[in-house]
């Protein structure tokens, strides 16, 4: 029984050995907080990719967008296995090219707020990559800055 008992405290008066009520609330509500603030972003990201999806499924012209499709379509022709592409396949891939950077962005702007900032940094984009796994392909092409930066 003394050995299950060796961390209980002799006395209430002990210092040191009761917690410090005001360290434990501070403590509680720096994690309430934080996962308060995470699952708000959640929540952005899924109205952000609501409202995308919505947004396509109302699309009936694909024409216009801001990534110029010919570029596109001569990056997709760069590779040699490709030979011939079809007309709607550069429009869906702007789309979703759009939609990348948006996810991207969004994430990134989360870190540079975390960090009280409110200036895109490149060490918020590298952040972003880190941390979600979906962009674990972009690791080795976005060198993240170890040292150098506010993180």
């Amino acid at each position: 029984m003394d050995q299950q008992n060796h961390n209980m405290p002799q006395a209430i008066g002990d210092a040191g050995s009761m917690p410090n009520p005001i360290a434990t609330a501070t403590a509680y509500h720096a994690t309430y907080h934080h996962l308060y603030h995470q699952k708000q972003q959640q929540q952005q990201r899924r109205t952000i990719c609501a409202n995308q999806y919505r947004e396509i499924e109302q699309t009936k012209i694909f024409k216009s967008h801001n990534l110029p499709l010919a570029r596109i379509k001569k990056i997709m022709k760069a590779d040699e296995d490709v030979q011939m592409i079809a007309t709607e396949v550069p429009m869906v891939f702007a789309r979703a090219c759009e939609m990348f950077i948006l996810e991207l962005t969004h994430r990134a702007w989360t870190h540079a707020e975390k960090n009280k900032r409110q200036t895109l940094q490149k060490n918020d984009i590298a952040d972003a990559i880190s941390r979600t796994d979906i962009f674990d392909f972009l690791v080795d092409i976005v060198p993240t800055t170890e040292g150098g930066g506010e993180g």
